[in-house]
């Protein structure tokens, strides 16, 4: 007999299914626009450049690189993450399948260059109850039924009320959530953009990640819901990027 799956009862919390299955829509819609059947390699890089840049100024980066000065090791290390999920992410898929707590320290190996000693890319602080954490983590992620939105936003909001590695985890979650909808064929080539949502409503964001935190029905159910509307508002933004490449 299968062991019960500790993520379903997330899945039927109010207005969950609902919101991820708009999400789903909007992402299957965009992927069918004429401009994602073949040129999805130039969207998906735009869509890519774009969320490594909402996820950098989310941990406090910049925007944009300045050109004379040195560069933002926040955004670097976003535009890192972003270029190894390109379009995909085909290299790191099986491994997120096989053994997500790997595919979270190459993103974080990426993401912290120049924010911590060499020695700590990719390995998460000497913490018993973090290790513990992030072992049932992968175990959740190889184990569970639910659907793909619900699975990324709980591997999201608990890299990022975690913090495993106390640098770097916030473009790290972000990250880590996305190839969770590329694994899943929820966004298979990447095109949705849903860190600008998050970006646009910083103090949303912070909210709804301390009403994961804390494990109430009502925050759990808040943070799932809008982890779903980015996801929505991140598809739109993916078929703004398909229309502007026809221009």
């Amino acid at each position: 007999m299968a062991a019960p799956d500790p993520l379903a009862p997330l899945a039927e919390l109010p207005g969950v299914a609902e919101a991820g299955e708009e999400a789903r829509e909007a992402l299957a819609l965009a992927h069918r626009h004429k401009a994602n059947r073949r040129g999805w390699p130039a969207t998906a890089a735009e869509s890519a450049m774009r969320a490594a840049r909402a996820s950098s100024v989310l941990d406090g980066g910049s925007l944009v690189l300045t050109p004379d000065a040195d560069p933002d090791p926040v955004l670097a290390g976003a535009l890192r993450v972003a270029e190894a999920l390109e379009g995909g992410a085909t290299s790191l898929i099986g491994v997120w399948q096989r053994a997500p707590l790997q595919a979270i320290a190459r993103l974080h190996a990426l993401a912290a260059v120049d924010l911590t000693d060499d020695d700590r890319l990719g390995r998460p602080r000497p913490d018993p109850g973090v290790g513990r954490r992030l072992e049932m983590l992968a175990d959740v992620v190889t184990g569970t039924r639910v659907p793909a939105p619900v699975l990324a936003a709980v591997v999201h909001g608990e890299l990022l009320v975690l913090e495993p590695f106390g640098v770097a985890d916030g473009v790290v979650a972000r990250g880590v959530s996305r190839l969770a909808t590329i694994a899943s064929g929820l966004d298979t080539h990447g095109l949705g953009v849903p860190e600008q949502f998050w970006m646009q409503k910083p103090g949303d964001y912070r909210a709804a990640a301390r009403g994961f935190e804390a494990g109430t029905r009502e925050g759990l159910a808040a943070w799932l819901v809008n982890s779903s509307r980015a996801l929505k508002a991140g598809a739109r933004e993916a078929i703004a990027i398909a229309e502007a490449s026809q221009r």
